[in-house]
């Protein structure tokens, strides 16, 4: 009985083990199938996040493109090339369609830089790219064109032959089983809810996903907005070389094309030349009729340039109601021939409420007048100023450098810089002062009158005519240094100009009696930057005198400014302004103290000899005014 009983106890044990054994069988299996379930998709979601990883990496190349401001044929081959190599099509290209006297075209504008290019162009009738190709609208294509819907077929070979009708299909079956092409894709292309053209990939995959299609679809929505963000740069580009009133050229634009020019003539030894154009009595037009109409006169001078510019001529609006114009090729006597014929046919304009407006204009050329291109742009000024002077409404060809007088450049800014208000001057002083100066003409005595009414509007205490004497005197100490006459001449501009930028400064700050604060003296500092940066710099004609007032309060020591400069560093017609000015300002009645005379004036000036003035300087200073009547 015992050993039945064990026998029944080990067949049970037996039994669950084989039962463990079963069970142990069965989850082991489902466990195994899961693992194989999981890997699967591990693979797949793997190979999935490889796909969005290079589509986003494309999608952000094609951000970066059009957040760089390239042109838009840069950034439309870069996108195709992205897409090509990161999404592994054999091609990728983008076609642009568009309607010309009647006939659609298509003109591929961007394709991907592959091997498979160059053979595909070996069975085509006519270059793929770089030219414009009729399409045959009777193919039956325009409907996609016209459904604006994503396109796939496996038909390659019949997909490309709409686009080229001529094509031997045969041909193009075996170079597409050759380099296994097997579909082909188009995805339309928008801008400005216009039809732009197509998005082409031919693949190497049969069929196409609905994820892929969704992706290329969002995909061509960033291609749009490229081909969009693209134009718009290319609009903001050329506006940024045109003037928005007129819609001629502007400054910048017009000194890049000058620049161009000369490298040109001196390579090919051709001359060209320059008109300078100035509308007459624009200030009248405003005050009488209104900025509006001024506006009008303006832009009626664009439209007469426009109409009588040659294709190669740069017309550009300078600034305010000042226009120059680059002519290629043309000497001095074509020039004048085409200023007259511009002068004309603005005094035939006739506007509305103000009638007929004129020009003055002055014509000078390269390689007859100077081989200096700022130059040139100075006597084309110069010239365009003494036609106003002389009458105004006519053409005056530009004086060679040499034979332009030291009163003409000191006219020709004084007109510069009351025609243009680079002082803070009342308009009707600033017109007044305008007048005179051109009722005076081109004269010494003129001349050193207007120095005089600009000198007195800041200091009330300076005396009339010392203007004259401090040029004579500078003349008679320059020439005992033996500087050569346009440095004499230079330094006479320099006299007349020197201190204007004091009318920039606070008239309650000149004639102060209290002593300056520290802030204040150096506002005062300021003046001789004031007068050669910013109203004197921006004026051709000024290159050579800039330097002379800019230091004109540099001491012998180097205790001076703006920029501390000592001895032989401070050039000598500066060093000569210093000596000169401070004669006549110590004998000058001030606020914080009385005038001096001549023997204390001159004490002083010998006890800063070696300090504050060059030693030589003040011996022959000195020398001068005792024996001459200053």
């Amino acid at each position: 009985m015992d050993f039945i009983k064990k026998l029944k106890e080990f067949n049970k044990q037996i039994n669950d083990l084989e039962s463990g054994i079963y069970l142990g069988e069965k989850r082991y299996r489902e466990i195994y199938e899961l693992n194989q379930k999981l890997e699967a998709e591990i693979e797949k979601r793997t190979k999935d996040l490889e796909t969005a990883n290079r589509q986003m990496l494309t999608l952000q190349h094609i951000l970066d493109m059009m957040t760089a401001s390239k042109p838009l044929s840069g950034v439309l081959n870069a996108i195709v090339n992205s897409l090509q190599r990161e999404l592994d099509y054999l091609h990728s290209c983008i076609i642009k369609t568009f309607t010309e006297d009647g006939q659609m075209y298509i003109e591929t504008v961007a394709h991907s830089d592959d091997n498979f290019i160059t053979q595909l162009e070996t069975v085509l009738p006519e270059p793929l790219y770089n030219s414009k190709t009729q399409f045959t609208q009777s193919s039956g294509f325009e409907d996609y064109l016209k459904a604006n819907t994503v396109y796939h077929t496996n038909n390659v070979s019949e997909c490309i032959s709409r686009f080229f009708p001529e094509i031997n299909i045969q041909k193009l079956e075996h170079l597409f089983n050759k380099v296994g092409c097997h579909s082909c894709i188009l995805i339309p292309l928008t801008s400005d809810k216009v039809h732009y053209g197509s998005l082409i990939l031919l693949s190497k995959r049969d069929d196409t996903t609905d994820a892929e299609l969704r992706f290329l679809s969002l995909f061509a929505r960033q291609i749009e907005l490229a081909i969009t963000i693209s134009s718009l740069f290319q609009t903001v580009k050329s506006q940024a070389v045109s003037d928005a009133l007129t819609g001629l050229y502007n400054r910048r634009y017009f000194e890049e094309c000058i620049k161009k020019e000369t490298t040109r003539a001196n390579r090919q030894n051709q001359k060209f030349s320059i008109i300078g154009l100035d509308l007459d009595y624009l200030k009248q037009i405003n005050d009488k009729y209104g900025h509006n109409y001024g506006d009008i006169a303006i832009k009626t001078i664009a439209d007469v340039l426009k109409k009588n510019a040659r294709s190669i001529d740069v017309a550009a609006r300078i600034g305010g109601e000042e226009f120059n114009i680059i002519l290629p090729g043309i000497d001095s006597e074509g020039a004048m021939i085409a200023a007259e014929r511009i002068r004309k046919a603005i005094e035939s304009q006739d506007i509305p409420v103000i009638g007929r407006i004129t020009a003055s204009l002055g014509v000078a050329t390269y390689f007859e007048q100077t081989d200096d291109v700022d130059e040139l742009l100075e006597l084309a000024d110069h010239a365009m100023y003494q036609s106003k002077h002389d009458g105004r409404n006519r053409v005056t060809l530009a004086k060679p450098t040499k034979e332009i007088s030291w009163q003409e450049v000191a006219f020709n800014t004084f007109m510069d810089i009351l025609a243009k208000h680079r002082v803070p001057l009342d308009s009707d002083i600033s017109d007044n002062i305008s007048r005179k100066l051109e009722t005076l003409g081109i004269n010494n005595d003129g001349l050193y009158t207007i120095s005089d009414t600009l000198i007195k509007l800041y200091n009330p205490n300076y005396t009339p005519g010392i203007t004259k004497s401090k040029v004579l005197l500078a003349n008679s100490l320059a020439k005992r240094f033996d500087m050569p006459k346009d440095k004499i001449d230079n330094l006479k501009v320099a006299i007349l100009l020197y201190d204007i930028g004091n009318i920039l400064l606070p008239k309650q700050l000149l004639q102060k009696k209290d002593p300056l604060t520290d802030a204040e003296k150096d506002r005062i500092k300021s003046h001789p930057v004031i007068a050669a940066r910013e109203i004197l710099e921006p004026i051709t004609g000024m290159n050579t005198i800039l330097p002379i007032i800019e230091n004109h309060h540099e001491n012998w020591d180097g205790s001076g400014y703006p920029h501390e400069l000592s001895g032989d560093e401070i050039p000598i017609e500066s060093q000569m302004i210093l000596l000169i000015d401070a004669y006549f300002a110590l004998q000058e009645q001030r606020s914080y103290r009385k005038a001096m005379d001549k023997e204390e004036a001159i004490n002083v000036i010998k006890s800063g000899s070696g300090t504050k003035w060059n030693p030589k300087l003040v011996e022959e200073f000195i020398s001068i005014i005792e024996t001459e009547e200053f």
